[in-house]
């Protein structure tokens, strides 16, 4: 059982007493207690309540007015709405590439892909993990580019005390059923300092109010309670999430490798990311877990970018991610015993294909093949590499014949000290 329907199972009895309350109201009453919610966990003067976090971010987007050769930088590793919503808005999207360690976009390719067409960046905090951006803001600043802030994965989490959410020169939130906090169909909002946007967003939402091009993004009023019930829960929901992690961290990253975590960071935990040491590993993985991956390929590899302008950076680091990375199930319901399920199966898993590589060796050096008192001794680049690469793909190594098996098990013996998983 998911997550989501546990929450709702849990609290049944309040959440039918809220479809009661709600369906004895004016449907059309306004949602202002939701916004007013949301600015003071935030922080932010204004918040403007929308269908969905996609709608809120192509708002965000047409409040820059943008034109048809204006460039908005994004990440090429994120949900797809991140970057169409930046079509939609009539402008061209600039994939950049991301940091090999968080997996946030990088400010090197930032600046490689800035160009006089740029307006904007639209920078989202992935699985939660909020970054520190201040380099990037004071880029923008530098440039005179709006930054947005793609906040949908992030409510909830902060940095040394900065909200996420309040950062940007607008920010956006989604409550899609996947997130820390879901609305019952979806959700979005809007947030910013900025009047004038506020009112914009409010037009937007109905219609344009008959006075701009707007949408039907109005949030239901029985979203909005649920969304507001669950706001109450967020700091006890997140607290769970983060056992879990906790749990996940220290079982797990001498194995495999986390998405690293900064100091002062409150995590919300939305997704919980490893990443194996490559995709063959990752979707065998991914079966013994029934786990999903995000994101299973950078944005700019989409089907509908054949067809819609763009630009890209390299996606050498975006590619590597993509093919490696796992989501493991985390949420504030589950039970100790399905996180142990969890991390032994991981652990089982990683065994086995320990044993596979070690087997490998053994076909071609002997059963003899661990002494520790070669781990210091230097060998050859060309025997590091085929250990390397035997250890990716077991079996590689049979395609290949050495003279020199002294200097092959050198290079076994310093390569599994660093990768042991203590199974000797």
């Amino acid at each position: 059982m998911n997550g989501y329907k546990k929450e709702y199972l849990t609290n049944k009895q309040e959440y039918l007493k809220l479809f009661d309350d709600v369906m004895q109201q004016d449907q059309e009453q306004n949602v202002e207690f939701l916004e007013k919610s949301l600015t003071d966990i935030t922080g932010r003067k204004y918040a403007v309540a929308c269908s969905n976090g996609t709608d809120a971010l192509h708002f965000a987007l047409i409040s820059l007015n943008l034109k048809s050769d204006d460039e908005v930088l994004t990440s090429n590793f994120s949900w797809i709405s991140t970057a169409s919503c930046i079509s939609m808005a009539g402008a061209t999207p600039v994939f950049c590439d991301i940091n090999i360690l968080n997996y946030h976009m990088s400010l090197d390719s930032i600046k490689r892909m800035y160009s006089d067409k740029t307006k904007a960046i639209v920078y989202p905090h992935l699985f939660g993990n909020m970054s520190d951006t201040k380099e990037i803001i004071d880029f923008c600043k530098e440039k005179n580019i709006a930054f947005i802030e793609d906040a949908a994965q992030s409510l909830g989490s902060s940095l040394n005390e900065v909200k996420a959410g309040s950062i940007g020169d607008i920010s956006t939130l989604s409550f899609n059923a996947n997130k820390v906090v879901a609305g019952i169909a979806g959700g979005g909002a809007i947030l910013t300092d900025d009047k004038d946007k506020a009112e914009l967003f409010k037009k937007l939402r109905r219609h344009g109010n008959n006075e701009v091009l707007g949408y039907n993004s109005k949030m239901l009023l029985l979203n909005a309670k649920f969304i507001n019930f669950r706001l109450q829960r967020m700091k006890q929901w997140q607290s769970k999430r983060q056992a879990i992690a906790k749990q996940y961290d220290k079982q797990l990253q001498e194995y495999v490798t986390i998405q690293p975590t900064t100091n002062g960071l409150n995590h919300n935990y939305h997704k919980y990311v490893i990443r194996l040491q490559n995709k063959e590993v990752r979707d065998r993985l991914k079966e013994k877990l029934n786990a999903k991956v995000h994101y299973d390929k950078p944005l700019s590899e989409n089907i509908m970018y054949k067809n819609i302008e763009h630009k890209k950076d390299s996606t050498f680091i975006s590619k590597i991610v993509c093919d490696s990375i796992l989501t493991l199930p985390i949420h504030a319901y589950m039970s100790q015993q399905e996180v142990d399920k969890v991390i032994n199966t991981i652990l089982i898993f990683l065994d086995q294909e320990d044993n596979k590589f070690v087997d490998s060796m053994k076909k071609l050096i002997g059963d003899d093949i661990f002494d520790s008192s070669l781990v210091n001794e230097t060998t050859e680049d060309i025997y590091d590499y085929i250990i390397e690469k035997t250890y990716q793909t077991p079996g590689y190594i049979e395609d290949v014949s050495f003279k020199d098996k002294r200097k092959l098990k050198i290079a076994f013996n310093k390569f599994y000290e660093n990768i042991t998983r203590n199974t000797r």
